[in-house]
């Protein structure tokens, strides 16, 4: 057993507790995207309604983000392990809760509670592999979890395919949950026997700031709601919480300047965002992740609702997606130590042409055809996007001290998932409308893929202004007392 970051572990250990980690995190953002093919089985099964449906899906995605920050600097602070072995070990827990659930309002809640747990696991694979790993064999290993990250939400709606096809349509939704258990209880023993303990340090003393968290609690809330809620709240009020986050962001930031000026740890280390590559790779982040993962959001709606496919076919024809993104995404980690923010910029155009491809299939293809005419642009954009999420979480980790990675990489996950629900709310919102309007389909989905198009295009822009920052070979990290700044 590993007790001192002095004593590394050998290869072949910490490579078998990243798998570990990556397993872990792969299940939990499977469930942001597979219980979507399964909410007419748990509509029939538990005679739930529109709104227990809504929050089964949008209540797992506010809890995982309102988790994630508290959950990485509680890592830092208390141990990457402990705080990981008991996020998986809750998230295990609540899996079998939800496929237990008598009915709609005890789903819900038990979701709600998977969600809170899976937001304390994500945040501890990036501060490990910061952790265990320097130089290229930490590009290497966030290539892994980027590869993770594009192929979970993209084999989400095939597996719950799967698994409903195998279980039956009644009760076939209970095992979408309790897939997670068996896999849960396996990792949780690799974990106990693999993982590095935290060293002991003065920064293991701290407090978790409870003011700080409460407030950055509130504002992700007040951010989030309106759009995980956009098509169940209807009329405008519901935008009135964005002001309000506003305001909780900035006496978040107060706070925080305060907690740092009378010598205590903040929740977040505000100088962080002095680190350039940090700041804007947060922000690509943000913007990127509200573009890509709109795409399976209306198309897999669009080929069940318009083209006649079944949940399993639906979940095949998104596939080419993840096939390139995986491929990529292993290989991207040791080429952005050669060409950084290039290879960011590369992705990006990648995946802008693979989503204006797929437009252009839906306007000249007929019929069912469609959904495997446009496996070609599926898999260029899916390529792109393993040259995306690897490369930009190394270069926006790279000068982040081991001792703020859990916190700075819980800022950049909740930066995601902020995104993540913006696309979706501002896409899903294009094509609905155009439905509404007794609008063609067809048009409706082109209309809602340039939407991504756009998105994806200004996170290019983001990447182009980004481009002085070359990462030829990672960098010294800085001492955790005074954050080195990026130069230009």
């Amino acid at each position: 057993m590993i007790t001192d970051l002095a004593r590394p572990a050998p290869d072949d250990r910490r490579w078998r507790a990243l798998a570990v980690s990556l397993t872990a995190g792969f299940m939990t953002l499977l469930d942001t995207s597979i219980v979507n093919v399964a909410l007419p089985s748990m509509e029939r099964g538990l005679h739930a309604d529109d709104a227990q449906l809504s929050w089964v899906v949008s209540g797992y995605a506010l809890t995982f983000g309102l988790a994630l920050v508290p959950a990485g600097r509680l890592g830092d602070v208390r141990g990457r392990r402990e705080v990981f072995l008991l996020g998986l070990a809750l998230f295990t827990v609540a899996s079998a809760a939800c496929g237990l659930a008598p009915n709609g309002a005890w789903l819900v809640l038990f979701r709600l509670f998977q969600g809170a747990a899976g937001g304390l696991v994500a945040p501890q694979t990036s501060g490990l592999i910061q952790q265990m790993f320097e130089g290229e064999e930490r590009a290497r290993a966030f290539g892994m979890m980027a590869s993770v990250i594009a192929t979970s939400t993209a084999v989400g709606p095939l597996t719950g395919g799967l698994l409903l096809h195998a279980a039956g349509s009644d009760d076939g939704w209970r095992w979408v949950f309790y897939v997670n258990v068996p896999i849960g209880v396996v990792a949780f023993l690799a974990a106990l026997r693999l993982f590095p303990r935290h060293p002991v340090s003065a920064d293991r003393r701290e407090g978790l700031d409870l003011p700080g968290v409460l407030l950055l609690g509130a504002s992700v809330l007040a951010i989030m709601l309106p759009f995980v809620q956009e098509q169940q709240w209807p009329g405008r009020r519901k935008w009135a919480l964005l002001p309000l986050a506003a305001l909780l962001l900035a006496a978040f930031w107060v706070w925080e300047r305060r907690q740092a000026q009378r010598g205590r740890a903040p929740l977040v280390d505000l100088r962080l965002f002095t680190l350039r590559s940090y700041s804007l790779g947060t922000l690509l982040s943000l913007v990127y992740f509200g573009g890509f993962t709109t795409l399976f959001f209306v198309y897999t709606l669009f080929l069940q609702n318009n083209m006649g496919y079944s949940p399993l076919a639906a979940g095949v024809a998104s596939m080419p997606f993840a096939v390139g993104s995986a491929a990529m995404a292993t290989a991207s980690g040791r080429l952005v130590v050669r060409h950084g923010r290039r290879l960011v910029i590369t992705g990006l155009c990648g995946v802008a042409a693979g989503l204006f491809g797929v437009v252009v299939i839906v306007q000249w293809v007929p019929g069912p055809a469609l959904g495997w005419a446009a496996a070609l642009p599926l898999l260029v954009a899916g390529v792109g996007s393993g040259l995306i999420v690897s490369p930009n979480t190394t270069l926006a980790l790279s000068l982040v001290p081991v001792q703020r990675a859990g916190a700075a990489s819980g800022v950049l996950q909740t930066a995601q998932r902020i995104g993540s629900a913006a696309g979706i709310a501002a896409v899903g919102s294009v094509y609905f409308a155009h439905l509404a309007n007794h609008g063609s389909p067809r048009t409706a989905l082109q209309l809602a893929l340039l939407g991504s198009v756009g998105i994806i295009l200004l996170a290019l822009v983001l990447a182009v202004a980004d481009l002085r920052e070359r990462v030829v070979a990672p960098e010294p990290e800085p001492r955790e007392e005074e954050p080195a700044r990026q130069g230009s």
